[in-house]
């Protein structure tokens, strides 16, 4: 009689090893799998406890139960084009293609899903990119976006964006400024101001050249002037006559005929040379 219990507990060993492995029997089949491609991150929710906050899944093979779904995420830098209208500081209706550069906060991933979801590009970055267009193009005229004011325009748009998604798991990488389009007739009137402008400028740089030329020309008369002055006063006539009788002597020595008269009174005392080629 003594051995019933141990029976009793024995076989209640049995009935649950047996029922532990006719549950893992029908659980192991439908066991799910996903895989999370490089540059992806996941997101592991459980119908029973809902989004596991404190566990980004990474890359690779995962096996999970029918009540787990893996929610995967690019977690690559990112790119869209936005086409976008906004009003200048004039009131004129301004289009734009912007283009934005982000990436999700990998480490946060949790946080992410659960206060947008994967759709969170639609729900945070977009809106907060043409809010900030509006505004930032508000502050300048149409000739400044056209022409000077684009690189600061640029910079402006993305240090709001930035600050608008900075605290929301999103990590902004750039604004880019792809194209400024203007009502024709006002793109025109810039187009041909510049014009102008460059004309105004070509006609002032061909002043300024003719007058640094006029300058140059007189300088170079100065010289020359004081050239002659130094040289006639140098020019005695003792060293004229002196300089005659050298040329005088190398001629005689020539080959060539000629005909040479000293002490020409006509000529100062200097000597007149006849004949020759």
């Amino acid at each position: 009689m003594a051995s019933y219990p141990n029976l009793t507990k024995a076989a209640l060993r049995v009935g649950g090893a047996i029922v532990g492995l006719i549950f893992f029997a029908i659980l192991i089949p439908g066991c799910m799998s996903t895989t999370v491609e490089s540059g992806e991150a996941a997101v592991k929710y459980s119908v029973f406890g809902g989004t596991n906050l404190d566990n980004t899944v990474g890359e690779g093979l995962k096996v999970h139960a029918p009540w787990v779904d893996i929610i995967r995420y690019d977690v690559r830098v990112q790119e869209q084009l936005e086409k976008i209208t906004a009003l200048s500081s004039n009131g004129l209706s301004i289009g734009m293609d912007v283009s934005v550069r982000w990436k999700p906060d990998a480490g946060k991933l949790p946080q992410l899903h659960t206060t947008y979801g994967t759709d969170y590009y639609k729900k945070l970055v977009q809106p907060e990119l043409r809010s900030a267009a509006r505004e930032v193009v508000g502050l300048f005229t149409p000739e400044e976006l056209y022409s000077s004011k684009r690189e600061e325009l640029q910079t402006e748009m993305i240090d709001r964006v930035r600050t608008g998604v900075e605290t929301e798991y999103v990590t902004i990488e750039a604004v880019l400024i792809r194209d400024v389009r203007l009502p024709q007739q006002i793109q025109s009137a810039i187009e041909n101001k510049l014009k102008e402008e460059q004309e105004a400028q070509r006609y002032e740089y061909t002043l300024q050249k003719e007058e640094l030329e006029a300058e140059r020309k007189r300088i170079e008369a100065e010289g020359e002037a004081e050239y002659q002055r130094i040289i006639t006063e140098s020019l005695s006539p003792e060293f004229l006559r002196f300089k005659g009788i050298e040329a005088t002597r190398e001629l005689a020595q020539s080959s060539n005929s000629k005909v040479v008269v000293v002490g020409g009174s006509e000529s100062g005392g200097l000597p007149i040379i006849l004949g020759g080629q």
